[in-house]
């Protein structure tokens, strides 16, 4: 079919045309960035912690007022949790993977007086912690009984540099060790924290993921050997089997609750639970992201199927009257399709161009990865199909109009 029929036809109707082009140029920007940020949002949410998710349980109480007695009643609450059946291992710790709490972070210098990080890691520590959590060390060794520290003797040592009693050994993430030594092994290596502290690197942990900032290296994580108490901010946390969770859970909380019965419970839930509720804003978003995505291509194939179907009614006559000079249904069918085609490839164009405007401005404002050049073809592609769909009954219509609707008077 020749093309000088239908770009002369569109240039007759200039604005309606630019107004369709404009309509499908937009959606094809938006509906390519969100569906790049439903993507990210996924990928957030399968995000490997490095612990055995399925196993665990956490328990958190508030205190009020200050207890002398906190690390004589936190070791009497581990031996007695540790007792209950069914129960694998304990620990108090600071914080967890993934739980979308404010986070307990660390900068690293590889050599004293740098003046710059050299990496923002987060920071776990509690006793039996990676026993506990299910982390692998991959290389070197946990920490010795004789390397832990209270949290209430490292803090003031922390500000006043007294090296006895801050904690000397460290255990880093397999992904810290290879930023950090590439291609050596970490095991020996000294790094210094806060006030140009030494610590020694006695393990290296398969992975551990972040609490949050997951955008910032997701597995970027060390453990200090630093003991601390539930009113320190400490989480109890239970490894147990996925199959005695609910009954473990009732008997550590009733126990607990038996050695202190003015606890106040915050959190007493799976793991599993804790990782579902830290991700609902991102399931939320994506969602939301989902239902703009249909929106959008819902309005834009109502808005080229309304514009086809008004074009058929005020071309019924010309339409007629190339039936009457021989052209076939297809003929007629084909006309609109190809209309359709080439004011959708000029839409996508240029909506390729506002896509990775947009993409840009995402990048520059909130760290945001560059748009995948994949996204461009498949968004194309998708928008060509729904045009030809949202087209085809008013084209079908088009073609049954009969050669003798020429011979009408207008």
């Amino acid at each position: 079919m020749e093309l000088r029929p239908i770009l002369s036809t569109l240039c007759r109707h200039k604005i309606t045309a630019w107004l369709l082009i404009l309509e499908i140029a937009l959606t094809c920007a938006i509906v390519c960035n969100a569906v790049f940020l439903i993507h990210q949002r996924l990928q957030r949410m399968d995000i490997p912690s490095g612990i055995a998710e399925h196993d665990l349980l956490q328990i958190k109480f508030a205190y009020i007022g200050d207890r002398p007695d906190a690390y004589a009643q936190a070791q009497t609450d581990l031996a007695t949790l540790q007792q209950i059946a069914g129960v694998q291992a304990v620990a108090l710790v600071n914080q967890l993977p993934l739980s979308g709490d404010a986070m307990s972070n660390s900068g690293i210098k590889l050599r004293p007086h740098q003046r710059q990080n050299s990496l923002e890691v987060a920071s776990y520590y509690g006793q039996n912690l990676l026993a506990t959590l299910g982390v692998r060390i991959i290389a070197g060794r946990d920490f010795q009984p004789d390397e832990l520290i209270d949290l209430k003797t490292a803090m003031p040592a922390l500000h006043s540099n007294d090296m006895k009693n801050l904690p000397h050994a460290v255990i880093v993430a397999q992904a810290v060790a290879v930023r950090l030594w590439p291609g050596q092994s970490a095991l020996g290596k000294t790094i210094y924290v806060g006030n140009d502290i030494p610590l020694q690197v006695v393990g290296v942990m398969a992975q551990l993921a972040r609490p949050n900032m997951l955008q910032m290296g997701a597995q970027y994580s060390i453990v200090y050997p630093i003991r601390l108490t539930a009113t320190e901010g400490g989480s109890y946390l239970i490894r147990t089997t996925s199959q005695d969770r609910e009954q473990v859970l009732k008997f550590a909380l009733a126990a607990l609750k038996r050695l202190d019965p003015n606890r106040i419970v915050l959190e007493q839930r799976t793991y599993d639970e804790l990782r579902h509720e830290s991700f609902q804003n991102d399931r939320a978003m994506a969602g939301m992201l989902v239902g703009v995505i249909v929106a959008l291509l819902i309005v834009t194939a109502l808005g080229i199927a309304g514009l086809a179907s008004f074009w058929v009614g005020q071309r019924r006559r010309t339409i007629g009257v190339r039936r009457a000079l021989g052209a076939t249904r297809a003929d007629i069918l084909h006309y609109f399709q190809t209309e359709n085609f080439l004011l959708a490839t000029l839409g996508i164009a240029l909506g390729m161009l506002l896509a990775y405007a947009i993409n840009l401005f995402l990048m520059l404002h909130y760290e945001l990865p560059r748009l995948p050049a994949i996204y461009f073809p498949a968004g194309a592609i998708g928008l060509w199909l729904i045009g030809q769909l949202a087209v085809l009954g008013p084209a079908l219509r088009a073609a049954a109009v009969p050669p003798v609707v020429a011979t009408r008077s207008v």
